[in-house]
């Protein structure tokens, strides 16, 4: 403000973890000095908007379902740990280290063809089992490693926030030998606490909220959207969210005139109180089009709703 004095408008804008840590922003600072929101309106973006109690599971499926079949994130000859560790403080691991394992296991980076029997086999009974796509399986590895990691030991104390003492994993060659070899665990309920307090939405946000999430999204599920519209109902804001839909395959990045498109909505939306509907964005994307040519940028489903998370992750015990 000292260099361009006082915004007209100021939109509060948050993509993948950072969409979350937004929304977070939204509800925690509702009300600033004069008694009003510091923010006009909140745009989210391929966002991780399950909180830290449930965005997190399928990664720690990874990581049980992974070492059940590989046996080499750890190696039988080096110290065992529990997974829900993610790794040791101690280890030396690193992240061009777990992914020739994981291509030694699975091949997951060379051509079809050219892996072996056992690849194939290992990486179709790790993909059928967690419901991800196989070029993000190293990135999701990484994350139920060195992120655990984190979140274990520098917020949680050492403790355990991950259950799975009750999911019965399907979709390998061999569900009953998958499931007999995976590690089980079930949350330290202190632990599951604390990382909900911190990391989990009230979905109590008193300003305009726009979500715009590609469908075919890798990293944060599309599914994750279905849960944030059942915080914000919880929360009493459902009526100021509205949730746009893209068929993209990236996590980031949405077109140019996709993005244009939705800030243009929500301005309007804060300074008309039109609320947007996803058919009316889909509409002005294609007016806005043409500049951004030659990209061809407008890819709305205006009519798409997605699924609950439970219908791609196995819900835990309460």
């Amino acid at each position: 403000m000292q260099q361009i004095g006082a915004p007209t408008r100021t939109i509060l804008h948050g993509q993948s973890w950072g969409a979350s840590v937004a929304a977070k922003t939204a509800e925690r600072y509702a009300t600033s000095v004069n008694g009003k929101s510091p923010y006009d309106a909140v745009l989210l973006t391929s966002g991780v908007l399950g909180g830290g109690s449930l965005s997190y599971d399928f990664r720690f499926d990874l990581r049980v379902v992974y070492q059940a079949v590989c046996g080499n994130h750890p190696r039988a000859d080096e110290p065992s740990y529990p997974l829900w560790q993610g790794l040791p403080l101690n280890a030396t691991l690193t992240r061009a280290q777990l992914a020739s394992r994981v291509d030694e296991c699975t091949g997951v980076r060379l051509p079809a063809a050219q892996r072996t029997p056992q690849q194939r086999q290992n990486l179709a009974d790790t993909m059928g089992a967690v419901a991800i796509a196989e070029s993000s399986l190293i990135a999701h590895l990484n994350w139920g490693t060195w992120h655990f990691q984190d979140v274990v030991f520098r917020r949680l104390v050492g403790r355990n926030p991950f259950s799975n003492d009750r999911v019965r994993y399907s979709g390998s060659h061999d569900d009953v030998a998958l499931n007999a070899r995976v590690f089980r665990v079930r949350a330290d309920s202190a632990a599951r606490a604390d990382f909900a307090a911190d990391a989990d939405l009230t979905g109590r946000i008193a300003v305009p909220v726009l979500t715009m999430h590609a469908i075919n999204d890798p990293t944060a599920f599309v599914e994750l959207e279905s849960v944030f519209r059942a915080t914000m109902q919880r929360g009493g804001s459902a009526k100021g969210l509205v949730q746009l839909f893209t068929d993209d395959r990236d996590h980031s990045y949405l077109s140019d005139a996709q993005n244009v498109a939705a800030m243009r909505a929500l301005l309007a939306w804060v300074e008309r109180g039109t609320k947007p509907t996803p058919a009316g964005v889909a509409e002005q994307c294609r007016t806005v089009e043409s500049v951004f040519a030659p990209e061809t940028g407008c890819r709305f489903l205006p009519a798409y709703a997605p699924r609950p998370l439970s219908a791609r992750v196995p819900p835990r015990n309460p």
